[in-house]
């Protein structure tokens, strides 16, 4: 070419240097290569328009995978992208290695991909010749630093030793992937398979427990911790006669044993085999050793996880007790799950202890016994042994016969002594727990409940009503030992059931006490079933599929231990499942010294009338019952006992609401003025109820009412206009 003279077209010179053009628009699915780019692929040299399936079937598997991550890393740098790759026959056969470089954009808005690059052969042994690859260049390099870079994430993730070596079977090496896997350990003198790939079941059994001395590559690299590299059969064969015949049947032509050492210490070996011969350059022996070292830690951090879930999960099976023998007319179920993260043992317990004076002092039989749920603050080694000495420290006050307040008093003063009364203590690592202690009476079910800073127990109606029983508590175990804990008795009628639990499962999701409160509730609604199956739907609700749609408002998505306890008192000819009968009850006490109970005792009754047909007639009794119980506490010295029922069948139902007062002063109607403050409460009744009075008893008086949901219900129950003439106390 003389100077000044027009310079070739471009198609020329690519011509003239053997490479040709191609573009591949991911959006269409289709490729376009000239006719040199055609011939390099083994097609007619002539241009033509492929899908990418007749590309991919062009390429080695390996390749095509390696080339859609250059492109995206090429993306993302903002750089040309440059791949090595094999063109195969329709045989699967290499016949030639190709390198292309090429250019990539990312359409946003088609959310595809369009490559426009260059093809040409590159001078290099194939597959299949006398190991005599060599070390390729350029684009090679920089598939090996994105392999590399993937394999350290995906074994950085794995959390088991399955998982580890699941990874490890997946890994794709740029330019030569190894088709068999093993993984030997050490144990004692002898080698162990942890596991292996691309081999038969039972092809491990001459290598499992193979002795450490033995003339094998695995067993060498263990004892000097040096890599063995085997390019041929020959040299296997030459090198380790006696263990040949072996690894001979496996038809492999080269392998590369590498040591796995963690922190100086040879763990076990890991062995790639190959189909075809390699060369192990000093390329090849980088990737291999750096995938050996990052495989090593994988398993060591397996291990170590394994090893402490495997302690933590015995740990806490230890102390955690198994629920006592069947019990006539109650059935128990329990459930704990450790938090998802961290140290798999925290400071949740629930117990189940048998109580004197029952049918069998040793067993649960038909007797009286406890359930006990708590939680030690923190979520450490140091809460889970604080668990367990509270726990039997729980156990022996309550096998002695003390009342459930006594029992919390009692381990509210162990757990002071050995927390806040060592003078050496660290003040930031004092500790405290919250408990609930339930003493049951199989026969009448009754239940005495004493807490410690816990939540209060719900419970679950027969025909599905839960309510939250408000108990009366005191101060977590450990930080008064003075404390005292009241004792608040309920009765669990047949059918109902009563659920206790920890905190996590309130608050796990992001969840506070009253959002979290509700999602538990809906469950244990709508749930109808027994009470195996209630206890999985608990943990479900938090823990399964659901609980990702059912969220808190909260940014704090930490977990926590999750203690759950369901007891269910049976119904006649109804073992397994509860009743559903047509009344629902809820008895509740309101002291002189305790007027923030009429707000509680108001909730009650909303919360036992949620499904009643009028609205209006649940404000007019919520009005009454608080008039009623305000009476009690203004114009007598008497405490007031609330107890309500609900009757009959949707639609046509009645609520009965009566208080009953130890006072023998009896109300009366009053006619108030204008700018009177009380004296009003008879008029609301008269006004509002549809039946009520008052009943003298022998020691006080009980006033009622009801409300009826139709007008079609039949009232009952004396009590009239006439008998409230006579009384001599009026209410406000």
């Amino acid at each position: 070419m003389r100077t000044g003279e027009p310079l070739p077209a471009v198609g020329e010179v690519l011509a003239a240097l053997a490479t040709g053009l191609w573009h591949w628009n991911t959006a269409t699915g289709l490729v376009t290569v000239d006719a040199e780019a055609a011939r390099l692929l083994g097609l007619p040299s002539e241009r033509a328009t492929l899908s990418q399936a007749q590309v991919r079937a062009r390429l080695h598997p390996v390749d095509w995978n390696e080339i859609s991550g250059v492109i995206q890393l090429a993306v993302a740098e903002g750089t040309l992208g440059e791949v090595r790759v094999r063109i195969m026959d329709d045989q699967g056969r290499v016949v030639r290695v190709g390198r292309s470089r090429f250019h990539a954009s990312f359409d946003r808005e088609k959310r595809s991909y369009e490559v426009t690059g260059s093809l040409q052969e590159v001078t290099e042994p194939v597959p299949g010749t006398s190991a005599g690859r060599t070390a390729v260049t350029g684009d090679w390099r920089r598939s090996r630093e994105a392999f590399l870079l993937d394999a350290g994430r995906a074994l950085a993730e794995a959390r088991s030793t399955a998982e580890v070596l699941r990874v490890a079977a997946g890994l794709s090496m740029p330019g030569f992937s190894p088709d068999g896997l093993a993984v030997f350990g050490v144990t004692g003198d002898r080698l162990t398979i942890i596991g292996h790939h691309g081999h038969q079941p039972g092809d491990e059994g001459p290598f499992t427990h193979m002795a450490l001395d033995t003339d094998y590559p695995a067993a060498e690299v263990v004892r000097t911790g040096r890599a063995v590299y085997l390019s041929s059969p020959e040299k296997y064969k030459d090198r380790y006669p006696v263990t040949w015949p072996l690894a001979a049947h496996f038809d492999r032509q080269s392998w590369a044993f590498l040591p796995l050492t963690v922190a100086g210490r040879t763990m076990g070996a890991w062995m790639a085999a190959f189909t075809y011969p390699v060369a192990f350059t000093p390329d090849e022996r980088s990737v291999l050793t750096t995938v050996a070292r990052m495989l090593a830690q994988a398993l060591s951090r397996a291990e170590a996880a394994e090893s402490a879930r495997e302690l933590t999960d015995g740990l806490q099976r230890s102390m955690l007790p198994k629920l006592g023998p069947e019990i006539p007319g109650m059935g128990v179920a329990a459930r704990y799950v450790p938090t998802g993260g961290g140290l798999q043992v925290g400071g949740d317990w629930y117990d189940m202890i048998p109580l004197p004076g029952g049918t069998s002092r040793t067993e649960f039989g038909g007797g009286r016994f406890a359930l006990v749920i708590g939680d030690v603050q923190g979520h450490d080694v140091r809460a889970a042994g604080l668990m367990g000495q509270l726990r039997i420290a729980l156990r022996a006050y309550a096998s002695e016969g003390h009342r459930p307040d006594a029992v919390l008093s009692r381990a509210s003063r162990f757990l002071h002594g050995m927390t806040f009364g060592a003078l050496d203590e660290d003040p930031s690592d004092l500790r405290f727990a919250t408990c609930l202690y339930v003493e049951v009476d199989p026969a009448s079910g009754l239940l005495d409940i004493a807490r410690a800073g816990h939540p209060d127990p719900a419970i679950r109606m027969t025909d599905g009503t839960v309510l939250a029983r408000p108990t009366a508590g005191g101060l977590p175990l450990g930080i008064d030992p003075d404390a005292d804990y009241p004792t608040t008795r309920i009765t669990l009628e047949p059918g109902e059931t009563m659920l206790i639990c920890t905190d996590g499962l309130i608050e796990t999701g992001g969840h506070d006490l009253e959002t979290g409160w509700k999602r538990i509730r809906s469950i244990l609604e709508e749930h109808d079933g027994d009470l195996e199956g209630l206890a999985d739907a608990l943990v479900q609700a938090v823990h399964g599929p659901s609980s990702h749609h059912t969220t808190g408002p909260l940014a704090d998505r930490r977990e926590d231990d999750i203690a759950v306890l369901l007891l269910r008192r049976q119904g006649d000819g109804h073992a397994g499942t509860a009743l559903r009968p047509t009344v629902r009850r809820t008895v509740l006490s309101v002291a002189q010294a305790e007027p923030e109970r009429v707000g509680v005792a108001r909730q009650q009754l909303r919360e036992l009338l949620h499904d009643w047909a009028s609205e209006d007639q649940v404000d007019s009794a919520v009005l009454l019952l608080s008039e009623t119980l305000t009476n009690v506490l203004v114009h007598t010295d008497a405490d007031a006992l609330l107890l309500a029922e609900v009757r009959g069948e949707p639609g046509d139902r009645r609520v009965r609401v009566e208080v009953t007062d130890t006072s023998d002063d009896l109300p009366h109607r009053r006619s108030p003025g204008e700018l009177a403050s009380s004296g009003r409460g008879l008029m609301l009744i008269e006004l509002l109820a549809q039946a009520w009075g008052v009943d003298p008893r022998g020691e006080g008086k009980s006033i009622w009412f009801e409300l009826y949901e139709s007008e079609g219900a039949v009232g009952s129950g004396g009590g009239s206009v006439e008998v409230a003439v006579a009384l001599d106390v009026e209410l406000p």
